[in-house]
């Protein structure tokens, strides 16, 4: 497996390696997000996931936490568009 690639565990129980778009860390509260998607499916959705020092993912599910986190994906878009220009 590579390194920007985590695997997650659907409700089937099935392993799909996903590709780690970008991870965050909210100062605030000192929690780590990482945003990945599947990179075998065309539509490119991006999932975001919290995770602890071990590794371990647990879902979003403040809607408040959500709101700040689609901000924080929209600045990394707008920055990637940017820096695709220059």
């Amino acid at each position: 497996m590579e390194e920007n690639s985590i695997v997650v565990i659907d409700e089937m129980g099935n392993e799909i390696n996903m590709e780690i778009v970008f991870t965050y860390e909210d100062e605030d509260t000192g929690k780590n997000y990482v945003f990945y998607l599947n990179p075998d499916e065309e539509d490119g959705e991006v999932f975001v996931s919290n995770y602890d020092a071990e590794g371990n993912l647990s879902p979003v599910e403040d809607p408040e936490e959500w709101k700040k986190l689609e901000a924080v994906f929209e600045d990394y878009v707008l920055t990637q568009e940017e820096n695709e220009k220059n």
